[in-house]
């Protein structure tokens, strides 16, 4: 699990150092990265990088973590990491809304449905982050490349999904929330670690 843990986190290492230097990285990494600037919300920074790091990185990294050894062995231990992430909508969200003011329109308009479609999101990607990780180490080291770049255009175009939503009433709710939020990168930052 500590092999698995360390390899997930360093998928988004390697991936932002690769950027950094101008190195190929996966096309859903780059996409996330490069919306940097552009004008959208926090929640939507956050979850372009959410997509790309449970719906790629996650599979990957429990391929690779288990490259030789059975994968069915990490199972238990994935899903306990997936309910993990799954419990922590409530807290992302109350932390967002530190830096995010009107993000409590959602829970209101809702009725706490944003959460359940957050946590259902979340659910979806996890189970077929674990389906991908079998697809790969099945696949095997060297047999791999095909599906991985098919797995990364995916997640391409749910990136491409969250940073330009098809609904015009999502994109100007999403439009209303922004013109409320901060928008000094290291404030975020600071009141998002806050206890």
């Amino acid at each position: 699990m500590e092999t698995f843990d360390v390899t997930f986190a360093n998928y988004y290492l390697d991936a932002y150092n690769g950027y950094s230097t101008n190195q190929r990285i996966s096309v859903s990494w780059q996409f996330a990265f490069d919306t940097k600037n552009d004008t959208l919300t926090i929640l939507q920074h956050i979850m372009l990088g959410i997509n790309t790091h449970i719906n790629l990185d996650l599979g990957l990294a429990a391929s690779t973590a288990m490259n030789g050894l059975e994968i069915s062995d990490i199972e238990k231990d994935f899903n306990t990491v997936n309910a993990i992430l799954g419990n922590i909508v409530n807290e992302m969200q109350d932390r967002l809304s530190r830096v995010s003011p009107l993000l409590f329109l959602l829970d209101l308009a809702g009725k706490n449905t944003d959460e359940e479609i957050i946590n259902f999101s979340l659910k979806k990607a996890r189970e077929l982050s674990w389906y991908n990780a079998n697809l790969l180490w099945g696949l095997g080291i060297g047999h791999q490349d095909a599906a991985i770049h098919q797995m990364d255009k995916t997640v391409l175009s749910l990136g491409e999904f969250i940073k330009a939503p098809k609904s015009k009433i999502v994109t100007y709710a999403l439009q209303f929330l922004g013109k409320f939020e901060e928008k000094n990168v290291g404030r975020v930052i600071f009141r998002l670690r806050e206890e």
